[in-house]
């Protein structure tokens, strides 16, 4: 195999600039998008058309399409992904700040830790790992709680509790993702997911009524905007970043994002959307990326299999 490194260091640099700022601003575009669009439906326009996109670019370069199988594996992901991941978010955001809702997400990390304790038994329960699933749970509990007298009120508990099950939606998806019969082509199988995705997305629009009071003529040209960025640059052009840093970068560099996306988020909010930035949210955020990092950067401790 290739060794990772030999590449311009600005090649690098790039990549993470582009997944750290496209990713970290995202949210914020899914905030102010869901103002003018419900948010199924804008989440379904969004990845109907990154997932043809990549799916169409893919056949042309003579890629195969999916088999039965591997189509029945990319709804599974797109349900738990672009539906309990990206449709809650979006959901939740009407109710949440959206640097709040990204530092919620990074909570993934917990639930896929616990996952890897519990379920797949990969990963050993250590006192360092035990402390950082602890301390992310506090932070959760600091935003959420009206017992705390940290100043400012807590967060929207529905909006929390639609992005914790979104973040245990993604963890689920990263869990199973390897076991699952997927195409070999990254790019390929992330087209195909977004594609399955987009179309549950716009079935559950249609069920819940959203297309009934809404009218495209009263979308702003910000938002139609704000719409070819998510679906290109942060569904596409951020995701490609991505694979290529994780085809040579270390996974704990390429890894990164888990902590430093909802930091730029928790920023751009700040500043380019308005969104407080408190004594309780510097804390909440301070306790879930205090987490998040101790427990990417952990070594896996596997248990002792028993003779």
């Amino acid at each position: 195999m290739e060794a990772k490194g030999h590449h311009p260091i600005w090649k690098t640099l790039l990549a993470f600039a582009i997944v750290y700022l496209v990713w970290g601003t995202a949210y914020l575009a899914v905030r102010v998008g869901v103002r003018e669009v419900p948010p199924f439906l804008l989440m379904a326009v969004r990845f109907l058309i990154s997932g043809l996109v990549l799916y169409g670019w893919m056949l042309a370069r003579g890629e195969r399409s999916p088999s039965g199988r591997q189509w029945m594996s990319a709804f599974l992901l797109g349900l738990l992904i672009f539906v309990f991941d990206f449709g809650m978010v979006s959901w939740a955001v009407q109710r949440l700040p959206s640097g709040i809702a990204a530092v919620l997400m990074a909570m993934a990390a917990v639930f896929i830790a616990l996952m890897e304790i519990f379920v797949t038994r990969t990963q050993k329960l250590t006192v360092r790992l035990a402390l950082a699933l602890l301390t992310g749970i506090g932070g959760v509990a600091v935003l959420t709680s009206s017992s705390l007298n940290m100043g400012g009120a807590p967060i929207n508990r529905a909006g929390a509790v639609a992005v914790i099950v979104a973040a245990l939606g993604m963890a689920t998806a990263t869990t199973l993702m390897p076991k699952l019969p997927l195409p070999e082509s990254r790019v390929m199988s992330a087209g195909a997911q977004m594609l399955a995705g987009g179309v549950l997305l716009a079935l559950i629009s249609t069920s819940l009524g959203e297309f009934r009071n809404f009218h495209i003529s009263t979308v702003s040209l910000e938002v139609w905007l704000l719409l070819l960025y998510m679906s290109f640059a942060a569904s596409i052009i951020a995701f490609t970043a991505y694979v290529w840093l994780i085809h040579n970068e270390s996974p704990t560099k390429a890894g990164t994002y888990a902590y430093v996306n909802p930091a730029v988020a928790v920023l751009v909010g700040y500043f380019l959307g308005g969104e407080s930035l408190g004594r309780r949210t510097i804390l909440g955020t301070l306790l879930i990326l205090i987490s998040v990092v101790a427990i990417t950067t952990m070594r896996v401790k596997r248990p002792v299999a028993n003779s």
